[in-house]
């Protein structure tokens, strides 16, 4: 193994397992009936994080040029912000 697949597996497991905890941290939150806005936002807010680790790491678009990047977190940003508008309204 060269020492950049070594890098590149570290960094994809450490990755791998900041998934991990952040999904265990939502697990958590349901389990102990924590209810209201502030876990709509809270939830909302690991699924963005999740969803632009899984985009730049796993994806490989971190190293990627000036279209897809901002592209899919325009994307993964506009849906976020629209299921927090609908979750929050009245």
């Amino acid at each position: 193994m060269q020492k950049g697949d070594h890098e590149l597996l570290l960094t994809s497991t450490i990755t791998w397992l900041l998934l991990l905890a952040l999904t265990l941290v939502t697990y958590a939150a349901a389990q102990l009936g924590v209810e209201g806005k502030w876990l709509i936002l809270g939830v909302l807010a690991i699924a963005l994080i999740k969803g632009k680790l899984i985009i730049d790491r796993f994806m490989g678009l971190r190293w990627v040029g000036s279209f897809w990047r901002p592209m899919l977190d325009l994307y993964l940003f506009t849906v976020g912000g629209l299921i927090a508008t609908a979750f929050l309204l009245p």
